[in-house]
C-alpha cells in the first residue's frame, strides 16, 4: 500500500514538476515576446503622444543614417541587453503608463525635458558606444579627433550626448559649431546716443553709451551699516553664510536689473574689430595695446534660444564680464565693475534682516503637499519677487516678470545668478574685523563669488544671504575648443551679472 502511494505521489510530482517546466517555458517565451512587442517604436508611440517627438526623430541623423540603418527609440532610451536592459524597461514603461493614465502632456515642459540636464536621465552612453564603437573613423574631422580625444581622457565626466544632444531628436535652432554670425544685428539706420549721462548728485540716473541705443538704469543705493550672512538658526541656512559680521559700505549705483543681452552685444559689436584672445588663463596675448579685446564668437547659441533683448545674458565667463566693466569704464567715462560681496547683499536686502527681503520664511515657499496647501501660507508671494525651479519653466525670464526690492532692484534673487568681485572663501566673514568699511573679500583664491540664485534654484538658493562659487573645470567640460574660450561657458546657462558705478569724482561726488 505504501509503495503504491509513494509511486502515486512521484508520479504526481514528477507531473507538477513537467507543468510547471512547460509553463516556464511559456512565461519565458511569451515574456520575451511582449518584452520586444512592447520596444517598438509604435508602442513607445502609444503613450507618448506628443506627436513632435516623433517627427523631430524622423528629421534626425538617427532616423535616416549614412547606412540606411534606422535608429529606434529603445536603442536610444534604454541600455543595451545584458547591461540592465531588462530593469530600466521596467522602470521607464512604469514612468510612462503612470504619466500616461494620471497626467496631461499638454502640461509637461517638453523644451526642458530635451536639455542637457533632464536628457542624461533617459539617454544611456552604453548604447551610444554599442553602435559607435569607434571614436576615431578615417572620416572623422580635425576637430572632431580633438573633441574625441578629450573626451576619451575624461569618460567618467562626459557623456556623449554633452556634445551630441541632439542627433536623436533634429532641433533647427541647435547650433554645434562656431556661432560667427552670433551678434550680428541689423537696424543700422536708428538713432544713436552720442554722449553719456551727467551725473551731478546723488540720485537715480539713466546711463546711455554713446555710438549705441543701449541705456542703463543705475539706482542709488544709499550707504550704511548691515550685517552680512545669516543668523545661525536661519532655515538652509548653511555654515559658508556666518559668522554674521557688522560691515559699512560707501554709497554706490547699481544696475536696475541684469545686464541685458541687448546690453551685452553692444560690447560684443564694439570690441570685435579690437583684437582677439584666445589665451586659456585670460591674459592678453597684444602687448601693450590700450584697445579692449573682446569676446571671440561663441560656439553654439548662448542664450539657449530662449531669446535675446532684455533676458539676463548667459553663459558669459567671469573673464568675460570683468572685461564688459572694462569695457563700459572706458566709454563713459565713469568707475564700473562688478559688485562686492558686501555690496551685492546689502544691495539685495534693501535694508531689511529677514531671510528674503518680503515677508515670510523659506519653508512657507516650499512646494507643498495637499495638507500644506490647507493650512501653509502658499507660494503666491514669493512668485511676485523671484523667478526660481518652481515657476520659471527652467528658463530664464524677462525683467517685467517680478517687481522690485526696496531699493528699486529686480531679479536680484533669482532668475540669474551673479558674478560678485569677490575671491570666494568658506570663512570669508570669520576673516573680516566688525565694522569695516567697503570689504572686498580675500586677497587670492581659486574661485569667485556668486550671488542671488538662479531659475533652477530652490527655495534655499534663493536667500539674501545664500552663497555660491565660480566651477570653472565644471562649467568648461564640453567645449569642444582647443584651446578652451576663455569667453563663453560651455556648461553653464544660468550666470549673468549686473554692474556697480561707484559714487566719486567721475559721478558728480564733491
Amino acid at each position: 500500500m505504501l509503495k503504491k502511494l509513494g509511486k502515486y505521489l512521484r508520479e504526481k510530482l514528477l507531473l507538477v514538476i513537467f507543468i510547471g517546466f512547460v509553463i516556464g517555458i511559456l512565461v519565458s517565451v511569451y515574456s520575451h515576446k511582449a518584452v520586444e512587442a512592447t520596444s517598438t517604436n509604435k508602442s513607445c508611440e502609444m503613450c507618448h503622444v506628443h506627436p513632435h517627438v516623433f517627427d523631430s526623430w524622423k528629421l534626425s541623423v538617427h532616423h535616416d543614417t549614412r547606412v540606411g540603418i534606422h535608429i529606434g527609440c529603445v536603442e536610444c532610451h534604454l541600455p543595451p541587453k545584458g547591461q540592465g536592459y531588462l530593469k530600466e524597461k521596467i522602470i521607464a514603461s512604469s514612468r510612462d503608463l503612470y504619466g500616461y493614465i494620471f497626467k496631461d502632456s499638454a502640461d509637461f515642459n517638453w523644451e526642458a525635458k530635451s536639455t542637457l540636464d533632464q536628457a542624461q536621465h533617459f539617454v544611456f552612453k552604453e548604447s551610444c558606444l554599442k553602435c559607435h564603437e569607434n571614436l576615431f573613423p578615417l572620416t572623422l574631422t580635425k576637430e572632431g579627433q580633438a573633441a574625441h580625444l578629450y573626451y576619451s581622457q575624461n569618460e567618467e565626466e562626459l557623456r556623449c550626448i554633452n556634445c551630441h544632444l541632439n542627433v536623436g531628436h533634429y532641433n533647427p535652432n541647435a547650433l554645434h559649431a562656431q556661432n560667427v554670425k552670433f551678434g550680428n544685428a541689423g537696424n543700422e539706420n536708428v538713432e544713436r546716443f552720442t554722449e553719456t549721462a551727467k551725473v551731478t548728485s546723488f540720485e537715480d540716473f539713466t546711463e546711455t553709451i554713446p555710438g549705441t541705443t543701449i541705456s542703463i538704469n543705475m539706482k542709488a543705493i544709499p550707504g550704511g551699516n548691515f550685517k552680512i550672512g545669516s543668523p545661525k538658526n536661519e532655515q538652509f541656512r548653511k555654515t559658508d553664510e556666518g559668522p554674521q559680521k557688522e560691515v559699512k559700505l560707501s554709497p554706490f549705483f547699481m544696475a536696475e536689473i541684469e545686464t541685458t543681452w541687448d546690453t551685452y552685444l553692444a560690447f560684443y559689436s564694439a570690441t570685435a574689430s579690437e583684437g582677439r584672445s584666445t589665451d586659456t588663463e585670460g591674459s592678453r596675448t597684444e602687448a601693450d595695446v590700450d584697445a579692449i579685446s573682446g569676446p571671440t564668437p561663441p560656439y553654439g547659441q548662448p542664450d539657449q534660444n530662449w531669446g535675446l533683448g532684455i533676458r539676463p545674458a548667459i553663459t558669459m565667463s567671469y573673464h568675460s564680464a570683468e572685461t564688459f566693466c572694462k569695457w563700459l569704464d572706458k566709454v563713459t567715462g565713469k568707475t564700473y565693475r562688478l559688485p562686492s560681496e558686501a555690496e551685492w547683499e546689502y544691495a539685495a536686502r534693501g535694508g531689511t534682516e529677514t531671510p528674503f527681503f518680503f515677508e515670510g520664511n523659506p519653508k512657507d515657499f516650499v512646494k507643498k503637499g495637499f495638507i500644506g496647501k490647507l493650512f501653509g501660507k502658499g507660494s503666491d508671494e514669493i512668485n511676485n519677487y523671484i523667478i526660481f525651479n518652481a515657476n520659471s519653466n527652467l528658463r530664464t525670464a524677462k525683467p517685467e516678470s517680478v517687481e522690485a526690492n526696496p531699493f528699486g532692484l529686480k531679479n536680484m534673487l533669482g532668475n540669474a545668478a551673479e558674478y560678485c568681485l569677490d575671491w570666494y572663501a568658506e570663512d570669508a566673514y570669520g576673516q573680516l574685523q566688525a565694522g569695516v568699511s567697503d570689504p572686498r573679500g580675500p586677497a587670492e583664491g581659486e574661485n569667485h563669488v556668486i550671488r542671488g540664485g538662479s531659475f533652477r534654484s530652490g527655495i534655499g538658493e534663493v536667500r539674501s544671504a545664500a552663497r555660491d562659487f565660480t566651477k570653472r573645470k565644471a562649467w568648461m567640460k564640453t567645449d569642444p575648443q582647443m584651446p578652451k574660450s576663455i569667453w563663453w561657458l560651455s556648461d553653464c546657462n544660468y550666470i549673468s551679472f549686473r554692474v556697480v558705478c561707484e559714487f566719486d569724482e567721475k559721478t558728480g561726488k564733491n
